[in-house]
C-alpha cells in the first residue's frame, strides 16, 4: 500500500515552492513597473523644470534691466540702482533655493506599494507555513 501522507507532503511542498516562485516573479514585475513609472515621472518633471528655468532666466534678465533703468531715474545713479536690484534678487534667490531644497528632501524613489505587498505576502506565507 503506497504511503499517501508522504506523497501529500511532497505535493504540498512542491506546490508551495511553485507558488512562492510565482509570487516572487510577480513582486519583481511590480517593483520594475513602479520604479520605471517613478523614474519616468522624475525625468519628465526635471525636463520641465529645466525648460521653465531657461524661460525664467530670459524674463528675469529683461525685467532686471528694465527695473534698474527705472530705479536709476529715481535715485540718480545707475550703479546704486543695480546694487539695490541685485541685493533684492539675491535675497529672493536664497529663499527659493532653500524652499527647493526642502521640497526635494521629501521626494522618494522607494517603491512603497511593492514594499507593502512583499510584507503582506511574507505574513501570509508565514501563516500558511505555521498553520
Amino acid at each position: 500500500m503506497p504511503d499517501t501522507s508522504n506523497n501529500t507532503i511532497h505535493t504540498l511542498f512542491g506546490e508551495a515552492l511553485r507558488e512562492s516562485s510565482e509570487l516572487a516573479q510577480k513582486e519583481f514585475a511590480l517593483f520594475r513597473t513602479e520604479m520605471s513609472k517613478n523614474v519616468r515621472t522624475m525625468f519628465i518633471g526635471l525636463a520641465m523644470v529645466v525648460v521653465a528655468a531657461i524661460f525664467a532666466i530670459a524674463a528675469i534678465m529683461l525685467f532686471t534691466e528694465s527695473l534698474v533703468e527705472w530705479l536709476a531715474t529715481k535715485v540718480g545713479s545707475e550703479a546704486l540702482a543695480a546694487l539695490i536690484v541685485g541685493g533684492v534678487m539675491a535675497v529672493i534667490a536664497i529663499g527659493l533655493g532653500l524652499y527647493g531644497r526642502s521640497a526635494m528632501s521629501s521626494f522618494s524613489l522607494v517603491p512603497e506599494r511593492t514594499a507593502r505587498s512583499v510584507k503582506r505576502d511574507t505574513q501570509v506565507l508565514s501563516e500558511r507555513v505555521s498553520g
